[in-house]
């Protein structure tokens, strides 16, 4: 799709082929501190990783979400996905709070604000939602725009499974695929911005002051 292309509407979009998610078998889901162990050398030797986070969803007036309820990494390789517990959020501080590792993702508007209310300081975090000026879209994007831009593919997102409850165990498996994707693609997005160089300059910035680290 050219600079030139439309903005995409709905029906368009879901006439793309399917995005080409990971298979459940490199979907793995973490809940205690043994299996943190078995991926530790892996995570915090990757560069990139793509990120996101899930809560379960408020329903009343007033009523404060007790979330993040699942945090998904991804690298091009697999998608972790973890439960929220004292052990888990242990084993992910160092990542989080890592300047030296980016973590790219969109609309991370809101997490510095939930995850500092669970201790943790998120550093190196890359919101593409304002990344396509490129191409010509002043406005923010959000995934299932960005992969169709870019991959000429259809990211389903269901809002059923978006507004489901995270916090369960365990996670259905169209709670999994939806997870992965989020973290998944937001990877696969920021790395062929990056390959044919039209990351915005404040993004490179971030980039560049990490690795130089």
């Amino acid at each position: 799709m050219s600079e030139a292309s439309p903005l995409l509407d709905k029906a368009s979009i879901q006439q793309l082929p399917p995005f080409e998610n990971l298979t459940h078998q490199n979907i793995v889901v973490i809940e205690n501190i043994e299996q943190c162990k078995n991926i530790e050398n892996e995570l915090k030797a990757a560069h990139f990783l793509g990120f996101d986070s899930e809560s379960k969803p408020t329903f009343r007036v007033g009523e404060v979400s007790t979330g993040p309820h699942l945090i998904q990494l991804a690298t091009e390789q697999k998608a972790y996905l973890f439960h929220v517990n004292s052990f888990t959020l242990k084993f992910l501080q160092p990542i989080l709070s890592n300047p030296k590792q980016i973590k790219v993702g969109f609309g991370l508007k809101n997490d510095k604000h939930i995850f500092h209310k669970k201790g943790i300081e998120l550093e190196g975090c890359v919101d593409l939602a304002k990344g396509f000026s490129h191409f010509g879209f002043k406005q923010q994007l959000g995934v299932q725009k960005a992969v169709a831009l870019l991959f000429e593919q259809y990211l389903a997102k269901s809002k059923k499974v978006g507004t489901s409850n995270w916090a369960r165990k365990p996670l259905t498996s169209q709670q999994i695929s939806y997870a992965a994707a989020d973290a998944y693609a937001a990877l696969l997005v920021f790395q062929a911005l990056r390959k044919q160089k039209l990351l915005p300059a404040h993004i490179y910035q971030t980039i560049q002051t990490a690795l130089q680290a």
